[in-house]
């Protein structure tokens, strides 16, 4: 299965001072905006930040997202990787409670976050 593209978040203390900086100062084009999360097109991928707040502390800082072309595509990824050998695979695909994500979660051996999701268009 391909993968369409690869995302990499990262925690944004300041959401608005982060979208300034990459878009206006960078010039990177913004791929998606959801008002707490915004992503960056880098022409290769995209790099994406998500505002955390004191209620909301980063979980590990970073998460590695592997966007898919469907949902279809999603399922299909977390029935591939539960006959695997797969660190921290827990929960089956589902649709995020807070963000236009489906997607499932997984580890890596550093303990990175790895996500497999379909976004929203």
């Amino acid at each position: 299965m391909n993968t369409e593209s690869l995302t990499v978040f990262f925690p944004s203390a300041d959401i608005n001072v982060t979208k300034d900086y990459y878009h206006n100062i960078l010039g990177l084009p913004i791929y998606k905006d959801l008002g707490n999360t915004v992503w960056f097109d880098t022409g290769y991928g995209y790099v994406a930040f998500v505002e955390y707040s004191p209620k909301r502390p980063p979980a590990s800082g970073m998460c590695i997202s592997f966007n898919l072309p469907t949902k279809e595509d999603v399922d299909d990824m977390y029935d591939i990787l539960r006959g695997r050998d797969v660190i921290g695979l827990k929960e089956p695909p589902k649709k995020h409670p807070q963000f236009p994500v489906y997607s499932f979660f997984l580890s890596d051996p550093d303990g990175y976050t790895l996500e497999y999701q379909k976004t929203a268009d």
